[in-house]
């Protein structure tokens, strides 16, 4: 690694340990790697066993919950027509509700049945909460509940449609709001002021159904914003916009998103790849047709090696040449991206059963765990417990504790 590489990974690595350990911030966690620090996370649960809490949801969501200074924050949307947009916060400790914001929806709420309006994860910095909507309305609170800014986006750009429905993520860095807005209406990756909601740069991207959600990554000196879609993975100037360089494949995906990988960043194309960021093009590390993602989930790396769910269940390689170690079958259907913590792999299918799997060079289960209720999102870790959301509760599993 050159010296430029090295002091730019550090400087994300410092930015990255910047973020309260215990936080979940963002879809996949604080730095988007899908991997928690916590420890003591629970391996067994059920309806009714080891549930430290559990809290009603007014609505559908696909949106993951997100945590932060002691609160966690989620998204709902409710009404026959998916109209009515909520976000909450609730108490991390206790599971009480704090508040409710509601909004009407601007744009158009029609979407295939197997997704909804609350499909995009919010990003809190532990002050703000920035929550986006399929219908494109975007809203700043505080960590009170009181609204800092509004807009609909649809309102700015008429042409934005929502189709089948989107569910790319937020994504901060620093004081700019990175929001991917790729659908067959106008489209664009743009950085917003995050005390205003005002572009501070907006760059189109081709007319498309994606539901990448954006990376920000250390390149060389700099950071750049990496966002994927079906024609490419661009990298930007998450302060101007500017792009600064490219990468194209055959099959490149609009759903599992970039996911970091120590230095590097692992794509989904036709197969798994490995890229290293650097000057005007990236350097193709190792690709794996057998380690691809077959559905929706962002593959994770784990302890040296990747992981990603296949058509059988889970794919595991070797992080340094992507040969592929093992793999071991778990029922699906899964919407949600695998995650990571305490040396183990937890998989949520649609069905609610989680299996947790010990990391390592051979396939071990752990345990399988039904809730019973239907989750699509990925999950989140805080406190040593790990949050799962349905359409109608957010669960805290783990040991309870005294506070």
């Amino acid at each position: 690694m050159n010296m430029h590489r090295a002091l730019g990974l550090a400087c994300w690595l410092v930015a990255v340990a910047s973020l309260p350990a215990g936080d979940w911030t963002r879809f996949r966690g604080n730095d988007g790697t899908g991997v928690s620090a916590e420890t003591g996370l629970p391996i067994k649960w059920s309806a009714s066993a080891n549930i430290r809490w559990q809290a009603d949801l007014p609505g559908r969501g696909l949106s993951c919950p997100v945590i932060a200074g002691g609160r966690v924050y989620i998204t709902a949307s409710s009404r026959h027509d998916q109209s009515r947009l909520h976000v909450l916060c609730f108490d991390l400790a206790g599971g009480k509700k704090l508040w409710e914001r509601q909004f009407w929806a601007t744009g158009d709420t029609t979407s295939n049945e197997a997704t909804c309006m609350a499909a995009p994860t919010p990003v809190t910095d532990g002050k703000q909460v920035f929550a986006l909507f399929a219908t494109g309305d975007l809203v700043c609170l505080d960590a009170d509940g009181n609204l800092q800014w509004y807009r609909s986006l649809v309102g700015d750009y008429p042409t934005i449609t929502n189709q089948v429905g989107m569910a790319a993520s937020l994504v901060l860095w620093k004081d700019v709001l990175i929001v991917p807005m790729q659908n067959m209406g106008e489209s664009f990756v743009a950085g917003l002021d995050k005390a205003t909601g005002k572009n501070r740069w907006k760059e189109a991207l081709p007319r498309d159904i994606n539901w990448t959600t954006p990376l920000v990554i250390a390149d060389g000196d700099q950071a750049s914003v990496l966002f994927q879609s079906g024609q490419e993975l661009a990298a930007y100037d998450p302060l101007t916009g500017s792009k600064r360089w490219n990468y194209t494949a055959a099959g490149m995906s609009t759903i599992p998103s970039p996911a970091p990988a120590n230095g590097l960043v692992l794509v989904a194309a036709g197969e798994l790849t490995a890229l290293r960021p650097g000057g005007d093009r990236p350097q193709v590390v190792w690709k794996n047709n057998k380690l691809r993602p077959s559905g929706y989930g962002t593959p994770l790396l784990y302890q040296g090696r990747v992981y990603s769910i296949g058509s059988v269940g889970l794919n595991c390689g070797d992080a340094a040449t992507g040969n592929l170690l093992w793999q071991q079958r778990a029922k699906g259907p899964f919407a949600a991206s695998p995650v990571a913590g305490d040396g183990k792999i937890y998989l949520v299918n649609e069905d609610g059963i989680a299996t947790v799997i010990l990391a390592g060079d051979k396939p071990n289960v752990l345990s399988t765990n039904p809730l019973g209720e239907k989750i699509s999102a990925t999950p989140a870790f805080a406190d040593g417990a790990i949050f799962l959301r349905s359409d109608q509760h957010l669960f805290c599993i783990g040991e309870k504790k005294i506070r």
